[in-house]
C-alpha cells in the first residue's frame, strides 16, 4: 500500500456533560437523556484499504484496548461488511491514547472513526443508513460518535438530536486508571424493569447559549450513574473532590459510567494550571486539559 491511499481520522473522547436515567424498560435496557460533547483529546486511526482486515495498535493504552476480534474497530468492520456485502476493508492502525473502560467512549469513538474511514474508502455517503445500522450493532455509544459534535442523545443511544452549538468549554479530564464496567454500574443502580428514578426532567438545552447560561443549565442537570459508580470505585469521589477544589473550577462531574470525571473552567489558562497541579499531585492518574465542543 502506498501512503497516498491511506486515510486517517480522529477519534475524540466523548464526554457526557449530563446523563439522566429516565427508567428501565420492560426489555431490561435503560432509557437515558444525555448532553454529549467531544474533546480535542482522543485516539487516532488510519486505514490502508486492502482486501483483508488487519488491526495494529500502539500508544500508552494500546495493551488495555487489545487488538483481537473484540476490539470495537474489528466489530465495526464486521458490522458494516454485514450491511454492505462486498465492502472493501483494509489494514487499520490505531494510536490509542484514551484510557479504556473509562466512561468517555474511547472504544466507541474508535469504532465510529473506522466506519467513517470505511465509508470514505468505499464511496459511501456519510448519511448512508448502513453506517448507522452498523454503529448500532457495534455499541450503544457508537452512533453519537459517527458525527462527533455536541448533541442530545436519548433512548439507549439510538435517538440523536441535531448538532448543538456550545460556547468554548475549557475542561480538565481526570481518570484514576481504575476501569469501571458499565453493566456493573447499571446493576448497582438497582432499577427493576418498568421502574424510574423520578429525579425530574432534563433541563432544556438551546444552541448558541453563552458560557454562563449553559453553566446554569448544566448545574440543573446531573449524572444519575455517579453515586452507583462511586460505590463500586470510591476513588471517583476523591477525583471529584480534587477537581472541585481546583482554582477556577465551575462544575465537576463524572462522565458516562466512570471513572473519568471532568471539570469546566472559564479560561484555557485556568484549565491548564489546574491540570498541571493535579498531575503533579497525582502522577498515577491520567490528566488532560482539553477543549469540549
Amino acid at each position: 500500500m502506498t501512503e497516498e491511499k491511506k486515510r486517517s481520522a480522529r477519534a475524540p473522547a466523548k464526554i457526557n456533560l449530563t446523563l439522566h436515567i429516565e427508567g428501565r424498560r420492560p426489555d431490561g435496557y435503560h432509557d437515558l437523556q444525555s448532553l454529549v460533547a467531544f474533546a480535542a483529546a482522543g485516539d487516532f486511526l488510519t486505514l490502508a484499504p486492502d482486501d483483508f482486515f488487519d488491526l495494529t495498535l500502539e500508544g500508552p493504552t494500546a495493551f488495555e484496548a487489545g487488538d483481537g476480534g473484540d476490539n470495537l474497530v474489528a466489530r465495526a468492520d464486521r458490522a458494516l461488511r454485514a450491511e454492505k456485502p462486498g465492502l472493501r476493508t483494509g489494514a487499520f492502525h490505531l494510536v490509542k491514547r484514551l484510557p479504556v473502560a473509562a466512561g468517555i467512549g474511547g472504544g466507541s469513538s474508535d469504532a465510529a472513526a473506522a466506519l467513517r474511514l470505511l465509508a470514505a474508502a468505499n464511496g459511501l455517503p456519510p448519511d448512508d443508513p448502513a453506517l448507522f445500522a452498523a454503529a448500532r450493532a457495534t455499541g450503544a455509544d457508537v452512533p453519537v460518535c459517527l458525527d462527533p459534535r455536541a448533541r442530545m442523545m436519548k433512548g439507549t443511544g439510538e435517538k440523536l438530536g441535531p448538532a448543538i452549538s456550545l460556547p468554548p468549554l475549557f475542561a480538565v479530564l481526570v481518570n484514576p486508571r481504575v476501569p469501571v464496567e458499565t453493566r456493573a454500574v447499571f446493576q448497582k443502580l438497582g432499577l427493576k424493569p418498568g421502574e424510574s428514578l423520578g429525579y425530574g426532567p432534563h433541563p432544556a438545552i438551546a444552541s448558541g447559549m453563552d458560557f454562563e447560561t449553559l453553566l446554569r443549565v448544566l448545574k440543573k442537570g446531573r449524572n444519575d450513574m455517579e453515586d452507583a459508580a462511586c460505590v463500586l470505585a470510591p476513588v471517583i469521589g476523591h477525583v471529584l473532590a480534587v477537581l472541585s477544589g481546583a482554582r477556577g473550577c465551575r462544575l465537576a462531574r463524572m462522565s458516562g459510567s466512570g471513572a473519568t470525571c471532568f471539570a469546566l473552567f472559564e479560561t484555557c489558562r485556568q484549565a491548564g494550571h489546574a491540570a498541571k497541579a493535579i498531575a503533579q499531585g497525582h502522577p498515577e492518574w491520567w490528566v488532560k486539559a482539553t477543549l469540549l465542543r
